[in-house]
């Protein structure tokens, strides 16, 4: 299930805290609950997922985002990311959530996020979102604008460059992995 009760606790805390500039990182503390684990009895893959938007959502909320999503009837959904996870979190851990965007293009806005446990990166993820209107993708720059800002994105790093142009020679739609001989009995 969605941690609503977690996101709900973010949100309120995040009210209270002041501005950030579109590339500030959003702080935030976060433990590792039972309902969090996996078989291992660790963080679940796909909760790091989930739990990476508790550190998300407020960070769009600090920047003012959220008020122009609102205003402007916009969305924001996420166009893909990648994500690397390197030490285990156990139950009742808790992990230090830092969240920042990185930067854009002419499509997309691209935040990296990551979870510590002391000094030791569990995991770090790439993420890549769009902002999105009833016509499709909104330009950063007209986000940008919304918000009250000129500028200029900063150079995104190598590796994301990197990421970015390998992702671009990914076919889409992917061919059909099929096991064996295809099933005929539903035709």
């Amino acid at each position: 299930m969605y941690p609503f009760v977690r996101m709900a606790k973010e949100l309120w805390t995040s009210r209270r805290q002041p501005r950030l500039g579109l590339t500030e990182p959003h702080v935030s503390h976060h433990i590792c609950w039972p309902w969090d684990l996996d078989l291992w009895v660790e963080l679940n893959n796909g909760r790091t997922l989930t739990l990476f938007d508790l550190g998300r959502i407020p960070l769009a909320m600090r920047t003012g985002l959220v008020d122009v999503l609102r205003r402007k009837g916009w969305s924001i959904t996420v166009a893909g990311n990648s994500l690397r996870y390197r030490r285990r979190v156990r139950m009742f851990d808790r992990v230090e959530m830092v969240s920042r965007c990185i930067g854009w293009d002419e499509r997309f806005l691209y935040m990296e996020q990551s979870m510590w446990r002391g000094d030791d990166c569990t995991s770090h993820m790439l993420l890549r979102s769009a902002v999105t209107s009833r016509a499709g993708i909104v330009p950063p720059a007209e986000v940008l604008a919304a918000l009250g800002r000129d500028e200029e994105s900063p150079e995104l790093p190598g590796w994301v460059r990197a990421w970015i142009a390998a992702d671009a020679t990914r076919p889409w739609p992917p061919e059909r992995a099929l096991s064996g001989p295809p099933d005929r009995s539903a035709a």
